[in-house]
């Protein structure tokens, strides 16, 4: 599953790091904590490695 916005992208970026143990958990917040929360490594990795050619920084743009 592609991410469907830079933003996104960014948020399981956040939460990927602290699932690995890089980042505080404590540091996430909004989006990536709630990521964090419901999705398993494996999902954040492929939201995550999206390129960023044909997505937008936001959803709706």
């Amino acid at each position: 599953m592609p991410a469907q916005s830079e933003a996104q992208q960014k948020a399981a970026g956040a939460a990927l790091s602290a699932k690995r143990g890089e980042t505080k958990v404590s540091d996430l917040q909004g989006a990536s904590k709630e990521m964090y929360d419901s999705m398993s490594e494996s999902e954040l990795e492929d939201l995550a490695s999206t390129k960023h050619d044909d997505i937008p920084e936001k959803k709706g743009d």
